[in-house]
């Protein structure tokens, strides 16, 4: 069981995979240098630099998923999919609807996403809860080393487009380069155990849609993704000085999402806050409530999200996005409700 980065987690899935594939391709803005061990193990036709058009090379992804190849495309940050969406909001995820099951796009887009770091409201978006509104498309949000590289395995096993999400704060290659030298006045407020950690070998993949309890409690339920998940754990240790036991979720995947262990813990909890660095209306939060109210369990909810534009200030971003703070003030008011 090594010791693995966040990012190298996710570079050992990749390179299992494509070891036992040949049809799993990586294309991109400069993957020849992001991911060069790669490259020089699988060389120059399965490791391909791509121009800077995110539009085009999504395209291109999408036209050799369906020849038969299982591309993974990287888009350097998620906000910039935007420029691409056509591709996937109207193409990749609607081709085996409209073909009637007789063809598939086995498309893993690998990108980039979250703030705190000080890159203003273009760059640091998590965008899973646009995102997972398509119908035909997954969203795998790791929180940690070992799901990272399990939930790559599940994705580049998938028969449908997937969205693999890398939080920069956890990726040890982004915050390298987010807070090297023409950035060093950043710090980064991250726990140990989401950049580093062990890795279960021989890997095997998650199933879609399976998350996971990481600390048990019985006062409230608190659910999230990604960095948030870390965040929810310190929080849980201020609420734990003061006699409240919170319960952690990491829901581990954006869509398909895992409606019946959130409403496991609670049902025994009787509360739930959910913690999204997505934006608060029209994403995660609100999907987790409504599931939870069409299977008619009863609680007390809350909800600490990003609210309105990221500000490019560092200040005014600790204040914007989800933090240990406001996740415990959150906690305290609904524990009062």
């Amino acid at each position: 069981m090594p010791d693995m980065t966040y990012a190298q987690a996710i570079d050992f899935a990749l390179g299992q995979a494509m070891a036992d594939d040949p049809r799993i391709v990586i294309l991109g803005e400069d993957v020849v240098m992001l991911r060069r061990e790669l490259y020089v193990r699988f060389g120059p036709r399965r490791v391909r630099n791509t121009p800077i058009s995110e539009a085009a090379f999504l395209a291109m992804g999408v036209g050799a998923a369906m020849a038969g190849l299982r591309p993974v495309v990287e888009i350097m940050m998620v906000d910039f999919i935007a420029v691409a969406l056509d591709a996937l909001l109207n193409q990749a995820t609607k081709v085996r609807a409209f073909s009637g099951g007789r063809w598939n796009v086995p498309l893993v887009i690998r990108a980039s996403c979250g703030g705190g770091y000080g890159d203003g409201g273009q760059h640091v978006q998590c965008l899973w809860g646009l995102l997972s509104s398509m119908p035909g498309l997954w969203v795998a949000v790791p929180s940690n080393p070992q799901d990272a590289a399990a939930l790559m395995l599940s994705c580049l096993q998938a028969e449908d487009p997937v969205i693999f999400m890398e939080h920069k704060l956890l990726s040890d290659y982004w915050r390298d380069y987010l807070g090297g030298e023409s950035r060093g006045t950043v710090a980064f407020d991250l726990p140990e155990r989401g950049r580093i950690g062990p890795v279960d070998l021989p890997l095997q993949p998650l199933p879609p849609g399976k998350g996971a309890v990481m600390k048990e409690g019985s006062d409230l339920t608190m659910v999230s993704l990604g960095v948030g998940v870390h965040r929810c754990l310190e929080a849980a240790e201020l609420l734990a000085a003061r006699g409240i036991r919170a319960e952690v979720v990491d829901l581990r995947w954006a869509k398909p999402l895992d409606a019946e262990l959130v409403a496991s813990s609670v049902k025994k909890t009787g509360r739930l806050l959910v913690v999204d660095e997505d934006y608060t209306g029209y994403g995660l939060s609100g999907e987790v409530a409504a599931l939870l109210a069409e299977r008619d369990v009863k609680l007390a909810f809350g909800r600490v999200c990003t609210d309105g534009v990221i500000p490019y200030d560092i200040r005014r971003e600790g204040q914007t996005l989800p933090n240990a703070e406001r996740i415990e003030r959150a906690a305290l008011a609904l524990m009062e409700r």
